[in-house]
C-alpha cells in the first residue's frame, strides 16, 4: 500500500490490492478497478465483463449499504475512448472494520446483534425460485465442494495436503448423501435466499449509526445463492479467525431468533466447513502470486475446516445395558453433550399403545407390552424415528437395554443408511447396586421403567456378549468432560 496526499488535499491517498481488484483511496472516496484476468472461478478479461460486474456490484450491494455505493465511473482515455470503468464508493474509515475492532478486544454485542437483524432482513426479503432453490440443494452443495477442493488441490497449498484435502472430500459427501431430506425440507421452507455471500468483518463497518455491510459476492449469482445459513456461515467463520468464537456463536444465535430459523448444528458446521475451504482456497491463490505470508494463513483456515467437519458430525448412540444400570441417565448427559435427541425404549414402548411413561402395565415379563411382537415393534419404532432424525442431520441417543446382538445389528443398519458413526456404550454395576437402583426406583413411581428383580435375572442370562461397546460402570466410574470427548468425539458447541 502506498499513502500520501490526495490531488484535493484531503486525507491520504492509497492503493489496496485484492486478488481479483485494485482498490484507490481518494480523499473521501474509494474507487474500486477490476482486474482483467480469468481466475477460473470469475472471468473479467474483456472491458464489458469488468463494466458488467461494476453495475452488477453497486445493485446488489445497495441493498445492505445504499448510501455507501454511489455508482459506476467510465473512464476516457487521451483520445476519448471508453476504455475502463471504476465503482465509485463513500471512503469508510479503516479503523471502524469489526475484524479491527475484534483484534482491538472491543465489546462488538450490540454490532453482531444488529448485523444479524441486517442480514435476517436481507433474507427475508430474498426472492426465491428455481435457480435460487436449485443452489441449496445437496447435489449443488455437493459440486461447490467438489469444485473448490479440486482448485485448492491444484495450487501448491493443496497440493502439499493431497490426503487431507481426500479426507474432506470423503466426510463431505457421506454427510450430504445422508441428509437429502434436510436439505430438501430448508428449501421447501424458504430458506434458500439471494444473500450477500462474501460475509467478512473486514468488510463490516461499525459506525455510529449503525452498521454499514459491503462488498458482497456479485461475480456470479449461483455463489451468492443458497441456504441462508451457508450466507451467515462466512462471517461466523471469520470471527472464529480472528479469536473471537463468542461473537460467532452470538452472530448465529441473535440470527436465529430474528429470522425463527433453527438449523441443525450439524448443517452449520458443515457451511462454516465450506466457507473456510472458499477462503483456503483465496488465501492460497494469494500465495501463488507472492504473498509469501498467505501460505500459512490458508493452512490456518484447512485446519479450522477440518474442525467444523470433525464437530459437526451426525452420530448415532446406543446406550444400553440391562435394567437400572443408569443407561436413562447416562443416555441424558451424552445428549446433552451432543444436543442431540434422546428416545427411552420404555418411553416409546408405551407410547405405541396409548399409555403414559409412568402408567402401569405388569412387572416387565414377556407378555403384554413385553411380549416379543411387541418389543419388536418397540425397537422398530425407535429405529424409524432415530432415522428421521439422522436425514434430518440430528445426532440421537437412544437408551434401551440392547440386550440382542441382532437389536444392534438392525441399529448399525440403520445408522450405515444414513451415513453416520454409531457409538455403543454398554453400562454395567454390581448386582446389589442394580436391586437397590430397583427398589429406590419402585419406590418413587416416577420411572417409566416396569423392571423387577425378577427381569434383572432374566436380562442377565439372556444377553449376548457385547465387545464392540465402551464398557462403562456406573457404580463407581464418574462420567466426566474427558470421558465424553474420548468416547463421543468433540462437541458440537
Amino acid at each position: 500500500m502506498s499513502t500520501g496526499a490526495g490531488p484535493d488535499g484531503v486525507g491520504y491517498a492509497g492503493v489496496r490490492e485484492t486478488h481479483s481488484s485494485v482498490v484507490f483511496f481518494v480523499g473521501d472516496r474509494v474507487h474500486k478497478l477490476k482486474k482483467p484476468l480469468d481466475l477460473g472461478f470469475l472471468d473479467n478479461r474483456t472491458r464489458e465483463a469488468r463494466e458488467r460486474i461494476c453495475h452488477r456490484e453497486v445493485e446488489l450491494n445497495r441493498r445492505l449499504a445504499p448510501d455507501v455505493y454511489l455508482g459506476v465511473a467510465d473512464v476516457h482515455g487521451p483520445d476519448g475512448q471508453l476504455c475502463e470503468h471504476l465503482v465509485e464508493m463513500v471512503r469508510l474509515p479503516d479503523d471502524r472494520r469489526l475484524a479491527a475492532a475484534v483484534r482491538r478486544g472491543e465489546d462488538v454485542s450490540a454490532v453482531i446483534d444488529e448485523v444479524a437483524r441486517q442480514v435476517a432482513a436481507l433474507h427475508a426479503s430474498s426472492p426465491h425460485g428455481p435457480e435460487i432453490d436449485r443452489c441449496a440443494s445437496a447435489d449443488f452443495v455437493a459440486r461447490l465442494w467438489d469444485l473448490s477442493l479440486d482448485h485448492l488441490g491444484r495450487l501448491e497449498v493443496g497440493a502439499d495436503r493431497a490426503g487431507v484435502l481426500a479426507r474432506i472430500g470423503e466426510s463431505v459427501h457421506r454427510y450430504l448423501a445422508g441428509r437429502t431430506v434436510l436439505f430438501d425440507e430448508r428449501i421447501a421452507a424458504g430458506r434458500a435466499v439471494d444473500g450477500h455471500g462474501d460475509l467478512l468483518a473486514d468488510d463490516i463497518f461499525c459506525l455510529d449509526d449503525g452498521p454499514r455491510i459491503i462488498d458482497c459476492l456479485e461475480f456470479d449469482d449461483e455463489l451468492r445463492y443458497g441456504d441462508a445459513v451457508l450466507d451467515l456461515a462466512f462471517l461466523a467463520m471469520d470471527l472464529e479467525r480472528l479469536g473471537a468464537e463468542s461473537a460467532a456463536r452470538r452472530l448465529l444465535e441473535r440470527y436465529s431468533e430474528v429470522s425463527g430459523d433453527h438449523p441443525p448444528s450439524s448443517l452449520v458446521h458443515h457451511y462454516i466447513a465450506y466457507r473456510a475451504l472458499v477462503r483456503a482456497k483465496v488465501t492460497a491463490l494469494r500465495y501463488e502470486q507472492g504473498d509469501a505470508a498467505a501460505r500459512e494463513t490458508a493452512t490456518g483456515f484447512v485446519e479450522l475446516l477440518e474442525g467444523h467437519l470433525d464437530r459437526g458430525r451426525v452420530r448415532m448412540v446406543l446406550v444400553g445395558g440391562v435394567s437400572a444400570t443408569g443407561k436413562t441417565t447416562l443416555s441424558r448427559e451424552v445428549g446433552a453433550y451432543l444436543g442431540a435427541d434422546v428416545l427411552r425404549s420404555d418411553v416409546v414402548r408405551k407410547e405405541l399403545v396409548g399409555l403414559e411413561p409412568t402408567d402401569r402395565t405388569g412387572d416387565g415379563t414377556d407378555a403384554g407390552l413385553y411380549a416379543p411382537a411387541h418389543t419388536e415393534a418397540t425397537y422398530g419404532e425407535l429405529l424409524r424415528r432415530a432415522g428421521s432424525a439422522l436425514a434430518r442431520g440430528r445426532s440421537v441417543v437412544l437408551d434401551a437395554t440392547w440386550l440382542s446382538s441382532g437389536q444392534r445389528d438392525a441399529a448399525r443398519k440403520v445408522a450405515d443408511g444414513g451415513a453416520v458413526d454409531v457409538i455403543e456404550i454398554e453400562c454395567r454395576a454390581d448386582k446389589g447396586i442394580l436391586l437397590q437402583r430397583m427398589a429406590s426406583r419402585a419406590e418413587r413411581g416416577d420411572d417409566a421403567s416396569d423392571a423387577t428383580p425378577a427381569v434383572l435375572e432374566r436380562q442377565l442370562r439372556r444377553r449376548d456378549p457385547w465387545p464392540e461397546a465402551v464398557s462403562i460402570d456406573t457404580g463407581v466410574e464418574t462420567v466426566d468432560a474427558a470421558w465424553l470427548e474420548t468416547t463421543l468425539g468433540p462437541a458440537p458447541w
